[in-house]
């Protein structure tokens, strides 16, 4: 039992940390462009659920810690619950210097922009945390250069060889491993033209990476691979060290990679080329999270922080999508309210809301189904 309850808080805790970090800082975008403003923040909370601590700051926010620690809102003056949805009714019933410190009294690109400012906060952590490993760390940089190949794999059946120093692919030079990884993983099953350098030889091999399913922190991933792992030799390997300025650009760069990829994942559910079945939910992120804190404890805190900037990019991705009730479909109404000089009427966006509160829960529903399948699998699969 002792073990259990071990392990168990071994997952947990990197979890609630994790969770609760890219969550504030999402929610701390909001709440600081909407002070920019002029709009009075009634509450700022870390979690859901009872109340566990709280204090009232000196501007009127009540500041709170509640006890599912599965998220956390910002509740503006004037609206009717944590989603954010509108009370007209209560903004109408309101004197008029109240009213102007509502949510609702703001202009449409005010309100788009506080809106907006919890995923582009989400996005910054990314960048600056990116940026700090780059910049304490440096990179380890391979050269494209194969190593070993897997037996039976697409590189090998293509014609690769240990020793090959990959030039470029589809006349796109290749600068390193990595590069070539990036090129590789978006290709599944698209015909590639790679010219290499085999002893003192130039030569073509056309492959077609084959689809193959990875773990992500989002869940299980479809991507391209050839089989083909990087050469370890120490002439093949370099460390770059990267001052301010180039850890920046550096992580802006990384997290735009990030950003490509999960968008991409995204794209790949809607178009039916990802399978649903793939999404983790917070027992999923929980056992990542206890993965990461478990390499930091012998490597350093370098993974468990990139863990906490792609999932970072993540949520702000995932609160982009224009659904209602996330900041992308809050977004979008904004947008319909721009165009058409007015906004939709309340009946319409209560429907949305509801709409929008179903969809999400059913997603939370069906990714936390997932892990529980998932665990039963992996745990039915051990005592074999």
């Amino acid at each position: 039992m002792l073990d259990l309850l071990t392990t168990i808080a071994f997952y947990l805790v990197p979890f609630v940390l994790v969770l609760t970090l890219v969550v504030f800082v999402h929610e701390f975008g909001h709440f600081i462009v909407g002070r920019w403003c002029g709009v009075k923040v009634d509450a700022f909370s870390i979690g859901f659920g009872p109340e566990l601590w709280a204090r009232v700051d000196r501007l009127g926010t009540r500041w709170r810690i509640a006890g599912i620690p599965l998220g956390g809102y910002v509740t503006f003056h004037g609206d009717a619950n944590a989603a954010s949805a509108p009370d007209p009714d209560a903004v109408r019933a309101m004197p008029e210097a109240e009213r102007k410190v509502t949510f609702a009294a703001q202009s449409v690109w005010k309100r788009a922009a506080i809106v907006f400012a919890g995923p582009f906060a989400n996005f910054v952590l990314a960048i600056a945390i990116f940026a700090i490993l780059f910049g304490v760390y440096g990179r380890t940089i391979y050269a494209p250069r194969v190593g070993s190949l897997t037996p039976g794999g697409a590189g090998a059946a293509a014609g690769f060889m240990p020793g090959d120093l990959v030039l470029t692919v589809d006349g796109a030079p290749v600068d390193s491993f990595s590069k070539l990884q990036e090129i590789v993983s978006g290709s599944a099953d698209k015909k590639l033209v790679f010219v290499i350098q085999r002893s003192d030889q130039e030569l073509t091999i056309s492959a077609v990476p084959a689809l193959r399913e990875v773990e992500s922190v989002i869940g299980k991933v479809r991507i391209g691979m050839l089989g083909i792992q990087a050469s370890k030799a120490a002439a093949d390997i370099r460390q770059k060290r990267y001052g301010p300025a180039d850890a920046v650009a550096m992580g802006v760069q990384e997290t735009w990679t990030v950003v490509r990829r999960t968008g991409s994942y995204i794209g790949g559910l809607v178009t039916g080329r990802e399978s649903a079945d793939q999404l983790s939910g917070p027992i999923g992120i929980a056992q990542v999270s206890g993965q990461m804190a478990q390499a930091a404890s012998k490597v350093g805190i370098a993974p468990l922080l990139s863990l906490v900037a792609i999932l970072s990019v993540s949520i702000g991705l995932l609160n982009l999508m224009p659904v209602p009730l996330l900041d992308g479909g809050h977004l979008l109404f904004f947008a319909i309210e721009a165009a058409r000089g007015r906004a939709l009427n309340e009946r319409a966006q209560e429907v949305a809301f509801r709409l929008g509160l179903a969809m999400v829960g059913a997603l939370m529903v069906f990714s936390t189904y997932n892990d529980i399948a998932r665990l039963i699998h992996k745990l039915s699969g051990s005592g074999s």
